[in-house]
């Protein structure tokens, strides 16, 4: 009986082991405020304060119907301003320069927008000369939110001033106060003058408002018959 010879194992090929493709997450956008890799030192800046200045005009305007507050925070700015100069004694040329601006300001608060000097040639909104005229608001040539932050800007402008010794010039403080006392007094003599001759004021005390109870009662009372 013959001997087989040495049996061979067959071996069938494995297949190869599934490969995996793996997709890198999607890029998000870059915000406004993120520095590219590819973005100069000057374009960073220049981003970075369009942030800075868009969140800086939306704290302003959160804080427009807050009157009493905003005007509380302008007299401690203020009332700190006045308690440095008076510490340093000096930067008196700078106080000047302020009480110009404030001066300057405080008009465009206390003028209507449209003159009623040149009312005959503008098509705006005429102001009331006597009590039976209809009421019409008083709209004023600088708004009440833009002078509280021309004002406090201002202020907080003059406040950095004082720690910079080139803007202490010596000078005679007591002429420049009588020379802004007198131009105050003849602006606001003008201006005083100017109310009264067109019969108008810059405020909401004192004014005439329509009431629908006593206007239907005053056209009721008119439809009575008269004896």
């Amino acid at each position: 009986m013959m001997d087989p010879g040495p049996t061979t194992a067959t071996t069938t090929p494995q297949p190869p082991p599934p490969t995996t493709t793996t997709t890198p997450p999607p890029q998000q956008p870059p915000s406004s405020g993120s520095l590219h890799s590819t973005d100069t030192p000057a374009a960073a800046v220049q981003r970075y304060a369009f942030v800075l200045s868009q969140r800086f005009q939306h704290l302003l305007d959160k804080s427009t119907p807050f009157l009493l507050y905003r005007w509380i925070g302008f007299f401690v700015i203020a009332f700190i301003y006045t308690i440095r100069v008076l510490y340093v004694q000096g930067f008196y040329v700078v106080s000047y320069a302020l009480g110009i601006y404030i001066l300057n300001l405080l008009i465009g608060f206390l003028s209507p927008q449209v003159d009623p000097e040149f009312q005959d040639l503008n098509d705006g909104p005429t102001l009331p000369s006597r009590s039976s005229d209809e009421f019409r608001p008083f709209v004023r040539r600088l708004p009440e939110f833009k002078f509280w932050y021309s004002i406090t800007k201002a202020f907080c402008i003059a406040f950095v001033l004082t720690f910079f010794s080139a803007f202490d010039v010596p000078v005679f403080w007591p002429i420049l106060l009588f020379y802004w006392v007198i131009l105050f007094a003849l602006t606001m003599k003008k201006q005083i003058l100017h109310m009264v001759k067109y019969k108008y004021v810059p405020f909401t005390f004192g004014k005439q408002r329509y009431d629908g109870k006593r206007a239907a009662s005053t056209e009721s009372a008119s439809l009575l018959p008269r004896d």
